[in-house]
């Protein structure tokens, strides 16, 4: 199990790696937000999507068989990434590799963060993490890759 841990913190990792930004502002927010949303919609995923700035909330939609849950997880997801500067998904599976849970380990409330699957660094070339993208309504994984797909069509394009 640890070697299938390490093969996707090293996948986790690429991501992060390739997945950056030359500039990001509100108007790209709203566009990675409104595609976020869409592919959702196209898959009838109930998920919230939501994008951060610093501490500016720049795009939030809730999609049909969402509840305020869903906000709560984001907040809670994102909180992980401000702090560790990754994904919520990496940082929770670095915990996971180490054989203990973020939870048992971090030492931070549990109300307030949540390394699962769904948020996302939103990182800008030379500069470094400025804010965060996050999806929250499905498994873990599935969340981290609705985000990262995304952000490989936004920056494709």
């Amino acid at each position: 199990m640890s070697e299938d841990l390490n093969a996707l913190i090293a996948e986790l990792w690429e991501q992060e790696q390739r997945l950056r930004f030359t500039r990001f502002d509100n108007d790209d927010a709203w566009a990675l937000g409104s595609l976020l949303a869409e592919l959702a919609l196209t898959r009838e995923a109930a998920v919230t999507v939501d994008i951060h700035r610093g501490a500016q909330q720049l795009f939030h939609r809730a999609l049909p068989g969402t509840s305020a849950d869903n906000d709560a997880w984001l907040a809670r997801k994102r909180r992980v990434v401000e702090r560790y500067a990754a994904s919520s998904y990496l940082v929770g599976t670095r915990f996971r590799a180490k054989g203990t849970t973020f939870e048992a380990s971090a030492r931070l409330d549990a109300d307030l963060y949540a390394a699962h699957g769904g948020a996302f660094p939103v990182y800008v070339r030379d500069v470094g993490c400025v804010g965060v993208v996050g999806v929250s309504g499905l498994p873990q994984a599935a969340d981290h890759a609705l985000v990262v797909e995304g952000l490989e069509r936004f920056l494709s394009s």
